[in-house]
């Protein structure tokens, strides 16, 4: 998560959407940075409006732009399947060494997904039912539009690095699976269906 603090602008870290490389770019110009534990720098739209915009927004007495990214549902868990995919990772359970990524989704979406598969879901981090929401999101497969608006706020020229890049893995899935997943996830598909059509 980055806060600007003359801009007043936040930006969420949605999970597997680019965000370590943005954070990256934008350290030093940042005024807070959370990068540990995973738990604050991925906090949720929810949580930043319930715990950390209050104290942001009365300290400075102005209300804060909130912004983040969305990837692709389907894409987004290829992200995490990949991401899970490496040797070093630390927790085995978490690991999907060995387990298809039909197998991954297909896990992802039983009632209690094992923990290589529980990952959650985007519309839960940006889009809280009957919750305040953000001030603008962005497609993480028009990342242009998110650094183009970054560099306008903050008056400078943004140059993204390769960061935290999953490895490369066989990425197929049985129709009957991705039927299942669109159902399961509609509310995630939906909202990034939404995000395209408003451009």
């Amino acid at each position: 998560m980055l806060v600007f603090w003359h801009q007043k602008l936040t930006m969420l870290a949605t999970p597997k959407t680019g965000t370590t490389a943005v954070e990256s770019a934008l350290e030093s110009l940042a005024h807070v940075v959370i990068q540990r534990p995973p738990q604050l720098k991925h906090a949720s739209v929810r949580k930043y409006h319930r715990f950390i915009g209050p104290w942001l927004e009365s300290a400075a007495g102005h209300p804060f732009t909130v912004i983040a990214t969305m990837r692709e549902p389907l894409d987004w868990l290829g992200s995490w399947y990949r991401y899970r995919q490496r040797e070093d990772l630390a927790n085995e359970k978490k690991s999907t060494a060995g387990i298809s990524f039909d197998a991954f989704v297909r896990a992802y979406c039983s009632e209690s997904p094992p923990d290589y598969a529980a990952v959650g879901a985007q519309s839960q981090f940006l889009a809280p039912k009957n919750e305040r929401g953000l001030d603008r999101l962005f497609r993480y497969e028009k990342i242009e539009d998110l650094i183009e608006f970054l560099e306008d706020r903050l008056a400078c020229e943004i140059i993204l690095p390769r960061l935290n890049v999953s490895p490369i893995a066989a990425m197929d899935l049985e129709p009957g699976t991705e039927k299942l997943l669109r159902k399961v996830a509609a509310r995630d598909f939906e909202l990034y269906d939404q995000l395209c059509q408003a451009g």
